[in-house]
């Protein structure tokens, strides 16, 4: 239901309620009612525009509420309910509706309900209510508000809250509105301001201002100024004012005026309430906005939010609570104060920005409050309240060692200054162990689950008193601030320092991934995001000192896996926040803490023990003593998850910080390594994470006594927060993935980190590393031997020149010990895994190569290699650290090269330096024979090889020194290879060879990656063996790194390259090949950049082309073929940069010579007499056509650019396009296309021609018209024999061949067509459709494709190439339209089977046969279209173009069902179909275009144009259809509708125009002849009286040509005369012949035949006199032959009756007898001589009395009748029962109907569509007519009667 129907129910029930006691409001009632039911709509108009009727309406309403009945009043307040939604009440009426809701407030629960929905409706639906009216609608809702019922009281709060957010909300409105419309509102008014001045307010933000300035005073108890208020409670506006702020704040900061009342009545207020006795409703309310103007409006409010920020924190340090302390302050306060004050730091400490906002405003200034220090400082002196209730976390001392029963604050200082900490861990560590004491370990500690309450206190609005809070949820909010405050920093920093990063540009040869150093502020720009980075410097400078103490108190107490995994995070945060800002001592201090907790140190120095496990089993007092704790720890020294945590982010940090650590990576090293060390023993002993979980379950615990309880129990307390972490979901990261593996390859990952080191920073990293591995191999030596560098001095701090640390002989014992202790080294560990300082040193230097090329070799060079060549070169050196050594020098120097750029000055020195390295390794002594080579030296030798192998296939091409040692090291060791390639072994059998050694290099290289044994005999001859081979990939890699090779070195490179590509190893030819083919032209042509080295590198150059042209006539097809393709290529790559000289070298040298060779070599292989291509051949072929294919790209890229320029261009133009023929018209068939394709792409690339050179361009597309020419004539010539065929001298050309040459011919025009800016000229155009006729029916071809459903290839090109020719020159429409016009007839006239050619017999059976058919369905429409494009253009008119059209349609449309089958698989129309739908289009604008073209038309094209239009349709009319006899009955229908399209275009097309004067007189009477034929019903007529033996001339309607030499027309018909006294018996005849099968076309022919000669309509009336004049005669002699016929026959029938169309014939001839109207004077013109002269106006009249009567016989309408005169009389006196019909009379000439034998006829004017027998057996159906022939006959007597002047 609608509101208006809810309201008219409202209204019906307040009539009936006060029907009795107020029957004035009843009547009221239903007066209302009746307004409101005689118009709704008017009646709701009128109340809201405070209408006449308004009155009325409301009336009832407030007369109801003004009564005391409950009941009425709650009516009357519904009713008044639903026309405020209906927005129909006036605003005048507001003001009594508040006051009638006023006086009704007191009636019950109910009505006050009421009353509140009524106001809810009310004010938003009234935005005008404003000032004192909005103060009395909000009056009513406070007083509802002091109701003792709850439901009214929060109701009417609820309502409240709504009003005034809405008040709010049309302030927000109107601002909007302010800022849309230009001009401001002019309804202003004044308002007072709180700091005296006033402020012209908009309405609205006069309600806002107003509403919000009394909630704050009735707040502070204050008389309020809109509301008449007395009193409201505190909390209740407080909510409200939380409500405005929380969703207003933005509002507030865009007005002044709303502010200051937040400086002058809210902040005092608030400060009030906080200073006062605290009331936890009111102080909880109080809080909630403070936080609010804290985080919204500390901007605005900088001073007041400095006091309540300072007030908070004095509150949070006010430990002196109502619980009890040692200290009491001078006021103390209750827990939940502090809770309160902590809740709400932890939402500020939440956000970042207000914390950097809080620093600037306050602690930034020099006389500010220091409020963030201050609120730190009281977050720290907070968490380290009460240490007992937090506990202590036993994880964080490792698993495995003994911890004392107390620890002093001077054993952990110890601790500290032994394990490497700085004075700031020194600190935080003693902060740590001065609380130890006091902490027990029982169930105190700290978690989510345990510690926090479900609903903050802040958030417990519906409590009057604090609710319980859990004694440690307030350490835990001190917590959960610093962890913010420490994200904050992060969160800030963090991105602006990765931003920052990223921008930075990096230099040559530095990684992608950096590790940069601290951010320097100073050179940053001076913008707001510099300076809030300088403020969060400035808080962590101020305050690190404190955060790390709570923080490494924090994490050391009992904690649940989430907040531990907070502080860990929190710690993580302020060292990286620290390392990117530069802050060097706090990022230490929080490192070495990290450190600490990460490895214990006690963990590390508990590992002696368990370097060597006992391998004896346990003794039963051993175990009963570690079973009672006696003993040992039952499990290796290791660490706890939570140390693996830590470690976890210290390795992060390391990660984050690398850039930045400078000299304090070797301490976080150091510590890394006691970490691989720890980690290494418990990955051995398997106690990683699961072990220990394990032993925490177990009851065998670590440690003895008291303290092995203690720990027993907080690991299992911790293991109980781990299994509920598991089961409340995923943990989180920092506490998944702490396996030893995972930790291992985290510490790998570390190292691996060193290439985002700065150069300094990985100096010190590097040398750390090396002494570290110093010291690991003294260890493993001799201790008496000392180590020294190779090539480096001792200086005399310890150290060599090049930084390596120098290991002595004067070290103790104890130093040494302790070493191994501190970094977990031991041999046997070492033997096994191969020694960790050279893996990590070898490590760091691969990824780091960047340094070793780049930079100084002081920076890593020197130090690293002189320290691995120390290694390799001890003799005393255990073999594994030898090989070790060995083979990351060798990784070393193979991967320097692959990173050194090809550019700068380093290059020559790095080359230098590695192959000097590499030679010391490689090269044996000169005085080492082979002989007294061991198998040792021989690996060596390997290894050596195998590096050079190496180098030079990842890096040989950037070599640019030490070629002459590389290759008399490959000389050398090649002989043997060389050798071998001269000896008469099979070409396959080397191949193979090849392909072992290469797999004998692969099994060596992987035998490389063992440890060598030592071995002293000699080496194999296979050793031998695998070095030349070797040494001949390297060989073949030398063609990769000959950018760095001198011309001379380029040219024996060239040359052994091309040796090696003849050799009989396939593979070596070919790598040969692909050598010289692309690495040796890539650095010639480098160095042809250079201007003064360009002559002699382009001579090499061209070296190098004619060595590979040497190559392209190999006799093996892959090495020809790759040959060939490498030249082009080559060619191509670089062909923009060769000058003019080198590209006639390259034309003249190497592209001609090479067609020159290829053919040469084809004719020499060709056999005239062998039918079948040899399979060389074939490979010849394929050679000339990756040639030709090559030579089109290099002109594709080239020719408009390079070659058109050159000198002998039109030269190498002409015997360019002579190849071509040639290979067209003498090469295999299969090169004919490619070689058309090249020439393609040389015409298409020369369309980019510009300036002078398209003169050239003119001059090469008219050498390419001559070959197209020449072509041409071979596509067009013909033999008459298969003899001649195979004995011509020029190959047949295939499909794909006819298809590129009609593409050539296309783009040749299109280029000359876009040079010239014109189409060809007419006699170009005409012999180019000669061409493309001659291709479209080439004979020979061997590939023909089916042509029937869809155009093949050829015909689709040939037809897309004549659609495309601009048809705007003049002849050329009538050129392509008498092309395409023989391309229509070309199925009937040139369709043949393709005869099987001698060479490929089998392949031609079965036989194929080429039908045009697609081609001629194409054809057909699109010589429509172009006929209407060209309709109106005279040549095509002039020149014969219309005639030959309309001869192409003829065709088909005689042949009819005799043309072949339009489509094989498809269902397309036949092509007579198509060829009528095309004729009868053309003709319908043929015609009218000949009339309007008029005297510009010769009389001899006028009269062959009509010739061939009535040659068409009298095709289709008389076509033989005796074939449509077999189709189904609706088929037939179907086919004889679609040929009654022929007789509408004769009646509408032909008919109005035919008659025109220039057509010849027996043209014109053909038509008429064309109907009598085709409206006969029999097919012979020609029997007895029924005979014309006096008809025209017959036309050979079996002419399937269109020649003009057709019967002369000049002898019309003429009219059979009929006599009185003809002897008609004499005529008659029994046989009336057959039927023809389409008897229903014939009547239409026989219709069309009456409409000629009758006078129907006067448009064209001359042209149609003339038609009916000439064809008159036909269509008398047409009755003559049915009226005689009749007569004759009937005499000699007697009563034997005529069949049914003679009788059907006769009615139908004597009604349209009766029917027509002659032209006047038509007879007479007919009759006459000259039809023409006399159509329009006969002579005078004879005045003889009887030639006068004859002669207006013959001018009459009716003188048909006349004429038939005798013969009607006669059929009047038959004597027998005439013909008669029963026909409707609204038969029209179309009807029809079907014979008793199913067959179909034509209908006409006197036939119904029933059959006379069945009309004659109803004939009151449909109101038909019977017709008898003899009544007829008598009608037409009557008709001349009355002509006569008979009686009428």
């Amino acid at each position: 239901m609608s509101s208006l129907a809810f309201l008219v129910t409202e209204l019906q029930s307040l009539a009936s309620e006060t029907r009795r006691k107020h029957p004035e409001i009843r009547e009221a009632a239903e007066k209302s009612l009746a307004i409101l039911r005689a118009s709704p709509e008017q009646a709701t108009a009128n109340l809201a525009s405070d209408g006449p009727q308004s009155d009325d309406l409301l009336r009832p309403v407030f007369m109801g509420c003004a009564t005391k009945n409950a009941k009425v009043v709650a009516i009357s307040l519904g009713s008044l309910q639903r026309l405020i939604a209906l927005k129909a009440v006036p605003q005048s009426a507001v003001p009594l509706i508040i006051n009638t809701m006023t006086d009704a407030m007191s009636q019950g629960v109910d009505i006050q309900l009421r009353i509140l929905q009524t106001l809810v409706s009310l004010v938003p639906n009234f935005p005008a209510i404003h000032g004192a009216l909005l103060g009395d609608a909000l009056l009513l809702c406070f007083k509802l508000q002091e109701s003792r019922i709850a439901v009214v009281s929060s109701t009417a709060a609820a309502t409240l809250r709504q009003l005034v957010m809405f008040v709010v909300d049309k302030m927000v409105l109107e601002d909007r509105i302010n800022e849309t419309e230009e001009t401001p509102a002019l309804n202003l008014s004044e308002v007072e301001l709180p700091d005296g001045s006033t402020k012209r307010l908009g309405p609205s933000a006069k309600d806002a201002f107003s509403v919000f300035e009394d909630l704050c005073l009735l707040a502070n108890s204050e008389k309020p100024h809109l509301l008449k208020l007395e009193f409201l409670h505190k909390t209740f506006a407080l909510e409200l004012i939380e409500s405005v702020l929380t969703n207003y704040h933005e509002l507030f900061r865009k007005h002044p005026e709303l502010i200051l009342l937040l400086r002058h009545h809210l902040c005092p207020l608030l400060l009030k309430s906080l200073s006062d006795r605290p009331q936890f409703s009111l102080l909880l309310r109080c809080t909630r906005v403070v936080f609010l103007l804290l985080k919204k409006f500390s901007h605005e409010l900088q001073t007041e939010s400095e006091v309540f920020l300072m007030m908070l924190i004095r509150i949070i340090s006010d430990d002196g609570a109502s619980d009890g302390g040692d200290h009491q302050p001078h006021s103390s306060r209750p827990t939940w104060t502090r809770v309160l004050a902590m809740e709400i730091m932890r939402g500020l400490c939440s956000d970042a920005e207000l914390i950097r906002n809080m620093w600037d405003r306050y602690d930034a200034q020099d006389l500010g409050s220091k409020v963030l220090s201050s609120l730190i400082t009281a977050l720290k002196r907070l968490v380290t309240e009460k240490p007992a209730l937090l506990g202590v976390g036993s994880q964080m001392g490792g698993v495995g060692v003994l911890q004392p029963h107390e620890t002093s604050s001077s054993s952990s200082l110890a601790s500290s200054a032994a394990y490497g900490l700085d004075m700031a861990g020194r600190v935080a560590s003693a902060t740590v162990s001065g609380v130890v004491g006091m902490i027990g370990s029982g169930g105190a500690g700290l978690s989510l689950q345990g510690s926090s309450m479900k609903l903050q206190c802040i958030d417990q609005l519906d409590k009057a008193d604090a609710p319980p809070i859990p004694e440690s949820y307030i350490y835990l909010l001190a917590v959960q601030c610093i962890v913010s405050l420490c994200e904050g920093f992060a969160s800030f920093a963090g991105p602006i320092y990765s931003n920052l990063v990223m921008q930075r540009p990096r230099a040559a040869g530095e990684a992608v991934i950096r590790a940069p150093p601290a951010l320097d502020l100073s050179t940053l720009p001076a913008d707001t995001q510099t300076k809030q980075l300088v403020t969060v410097l400035s808080i962590i400078s101020q305050a690190w000192p404190a955060l790390l103490a709570a923080l490494s108190f924090i994490i050391a107490t009992n904690l649940s896996d989430e907040l531990f995994v907070e502080v860990l995070a929190s710690y993580q945060a302020m060292t990286n926040v620290s390392g990117m800002l530069g802050l060097t001592t706090p990022r230490d201090a929080f490192l070495n803490s990290l450190s600490k907790f990460a490895v214990p140190p006690r963990v590390v120095s508990s590992l002696d023990t368990y370097i060597e496990p006992p391998q004896t089993p346990r003794s039963a007092t051993a175990a009963l003593s570690e079973g009672l704790g006696l003993g040992g720890p039952a499990q290796p020294p290791g660490l706890s998850e939570r140390n693996m945590a830590c470690l976890k982010v210290l390795i992060g940090c390391g990660f984050f910080l690398a850039g930045s650590l400078g000299e304090s990576w070797y301490a976080v090293l150091e510590a890394l390594q006691n970490a691989d060390c720890v980690l290494g023993t418990m990955g051995k002993s398997g106690s990683g994470p699961s072990g220990m979980k394990r032993s925490v379950g177990g009851s065998a615990s670590t440690g003895g006594g008291g303290v092995a309880t203690s720990r027993s129990v907080s690991l299992s307390g911790s293991a109980s927060h781990s299994q509920s972490s598991h089961s409340s979901g995923a943990r989180h990261p920092l506490l998944t993935d702490l396996d030893v593996e995972i930790m291992q390859s985290a510490i790998q990952r570390l190292f691996d980190s060193s290439k985002n080191l700065e150069d300094s920073a990985f100096r010190d990293f590097v040398n750390a590393l090396c002494k570290l591995s110093a010291e690991m191999v003294r260890m493993q030596s001799d201790s008496g031997m000392s180590i020294v560098p190779v090539g480096g001095s001792i200086s005399e701090s310890g150290e060599d020149s090049s930084g390596l640390l120098s290991v002595s002989m004067n070290r103790s014992t104890e130093s040494v010990a302790h070493r191994r202790r501190m970094s977990g080294i031991h041999i046997p560990r070492t033997l096994r895994a191969g020694d960790f300082g050279i893996s990590k040193l070898g490590g760091v230097a691969l990824l780091n190569i960047h340094r070793l090329i780049y930079r100084s070799p002081e920076v890593a060079w020197n130090t690293t290699t002189s320290h691995l060549l120390m290694i390799i070169r001890l003799p005393y050196a255990p073999q594994a650290i030898r090989v070790q050594a060995a083979r990351v020098l060798d990784e070393i120097l193979l991967i320097v090269p692959r990173n050194l750029s090809s550019t700068g000055e380093l290059q020559a020195e790095v080359q230098r330096r590695v192959l000097d390295v590499l030679a010391q390794q490689v090269v044996p002594e000169p005085v080492m024979t082979s002989q007294q080579q061991t198998t040792t030296s021989v690996e060596l030798r390997r290894m050596g090889l195998e590096t050079l192998h190496q180098i030079l296939q990842a890096s040989g091409h950037t070599l640019v020194v030490g070629w002459e040692i590389i290759f008399q090291m490959l000389e050398s060791v090649c002989r043997p290879l060389v050798v071998s390639s001269t000896t008469q072994q099979p070409s396959r059998s080397i191949s193979t060879d090849s392909v072992s050694a290469l797999a004998t290099g692969s099994s060596s290289a992987a035998a490389r990656n063992r440890p060598l044994p030592l071995g002293l005999g000699n080496p194999t001859e296979k050793s031998y063996s695998g070095l030349v081979k070797i040494a001949f990939q390297s060989l073949t890699l030398v063609c990769d790194s000959v950018s760095s090779l001198s011309p001379q070195h380029l040219r024996l490179c060239i040359s052994t390259l091309g040796h090696f590509g003849r050799q009989a190893d396939t593979n070596i030819a070919l790598t040969a090949a692909a050598s010289l083919l692309w690495s040796v032209s890539d650095a010639i042509q480098s160095k042809r950049k250079n201007v003064d080295q360009e002559p002699e590198y382009s001579e090499l150059w061209m070296f190098l082309l004619l060595e590979v042209l040497g190559l392209c006539t190999d006799p093996r097809a892959e090495v020809r073929d790759g040959a060939i393709q490498t030249l082009f290529r080559t060619m191509q790559l670089y062909g923009a940069t060769l000058s003019a000289e080198t590209w006639e070298q390259c034309i003249w040298k190497v592209t001609f010579p090479l067609l020159n060779s290829l053919t040469a070599e084809i004719r020499r292989l060709t056999d005239p007499h062998d039918v079948q291509d040899t399979p060389a051949e074939q490979g010849w072929d394929e050679s000339k056509i990756l040639a030709l294919h090559s030579i089109g790209s290099i002109f594709t890229d080239f020719l408009p650019s390079k070659i058109m320029v050159l000198d002998s261009f039109t030269n190498a133009w002409d015997v360019f396009v002579g190849h071509i023929e040639e290979a067209v018209l003498v090469d295999n068939r299969t090169v004919s296309g490619p070689a058309l394709r090249c020439l393609e792409r040389s015409i298409n690339a020369s369309a980019a021609a510009e300036g002078v050179l398209r003169v050239r361009v003119t001059e090469m597309l008219e050498r390419v018209w001559q070959a197209i020419d020449s072509l041409g004539s071979s596509a067009t010539r013909r033999y008459n024999t298969q003899e001649d065929l195979e004995s011509s001298p020029h190959q047949p050309l295939t499909q794909e061949s006819l298809v590129a040459f009609v593409d050539v011919i296309q783009s040749t025009r299109k280029t000359s067509t876009s040079m010239d800016g014109k189409e060809w000229g007419l006699p170009k155009l005409t012999r180019l459709m000669a061409i493309l006729k001659g291709v479209l029916t080439y004979p020979n071809s061997p590939d023909y494709r089916p042509d029937i459903d869809a155009l093949p290839p050829v015909q689709a090109v040939v037809v897309d190439t004549i659609v495309g020719i601009d048809l705007s020159t003049p002849g050329s429409p009538s050129l392509v339209m008498r092309d395409l016009s023989e391309y229509a007839t070309l199925p009937f006239l040139a369709a043949f089977d393709v005869q099987p050619s001698s060479k490929n017999q089998s392949l031609q059976t079965p036989q194929k046969r080429i039908t045009y058919i697609a081609l001629s369905k194409r054809s057909m429409p699109l010589l429509v279209d172009l006929f209407m494009r060209f309709k109106t253009t005279l040549d095509i008119y002039l020149d014969g173009t219309v005639e030959s059209v309309l001869s192409a349609y003829s065709i088909p449309v005689k042949l009819k069902y005799d043309c072949p089958a339009p489509s094989k698989f498809g269902k397309d129309p036949p092509l007579w179909k198509t060829a009528t739908n095309c004729f009868l289009r053309i003709v319908k604008e043929c015609t009218h275009q000949v009339k309007s073209l008029g005297s510009e038309l010769s009389d001899e094209r006028i009269e062959g144009i009509w010739r061939q239009v009535l040659d068409v349709f009298r095709g289709g009319i008389l076509a033989d259809c005796s074939a449509a006899e077999s189709f189904p009955l609706d088929v037939q229908e179907a086919e004889e509708n679609f040929d009654l399209a022929l007789i509408a275009s004769l009646e509408i097309d032909v008919v109005p125009h035919l008659g025109e004067g220039r057509v010849p007189d027996a043209l014109v009477s053909q038509l008429g002849k064309m109907l009598y034929r085709g409206s006969r019903l029999y097919n012979a007529e020609d029997g007895g009286s029924s005979s014309e033996s006096t008809s025209s001339p017959s036309t050979n309607t079996s002419s399937t040509s269109s020649n003009r030499a057709s019967p002369p027309l000049s002898s019309r018909s003429r009219t059979k005369n009929i006599t009185i006294d003809e002897k008609y018996s004499e005529l008659g005849s029994t046989d009336h012949g057959s039927l023809v099968p389409r008897e229903r076309f014939s009547y239409w022919c026989f219709d069309l035949l009456f409409l000629v000669c009758s006078d129907t309509t006067r448009d064209q009336e001359q042209s149609r006199r003339r038609l009916a004049a000439l064809n008159l005669s036909s269509l008398l002699n047409r009755c003559h032959t049915t009226l005689v016929g009749y007569v004759a026959d009937e005499s000699l029938r007697g009563n034997l009756p005529f069949p049914r169309a003679r009788e059907e014939e006769l009615i139908y001839v004597l009604r349209k007898l009766l029917e027509l109207r002659l032209w006047s004077g038509s007879l007479w013109a007919s009759l006459s001589d000259n039809p023409t002269l006399h159509c329009l106006k006969q002579p005078g009249i004879a005045p003889t009395p009887g030639a006068l009567v004859a002669d207006s016989v013959k001018r009459s309408t009716i003188g048909h009748l006349f004429h038939f005169y005798p013969v009607l009389c006669e059929i009047t006196s038959i004597p027998r029962l005439s013909p008669t019909l029963w026909v409707s009379p609204r038969s029209t000439p179309s009807n029809g109907h079907r014979k008793p034998n199913g067959k179909s006829h034509g209908g006409h004017g006197s036939l119904t569509n029933n059959t006379p027998n069945q009309t004659k057996s109803n004939p009151s159906e449909g109101g038909a007519v019977e017709l008898d022939a003899r009544v007829l006959a008598r009608n037409c007597l009557k008709e001349i009667g009355r002509e006569l002047g008979g009686s009428r």
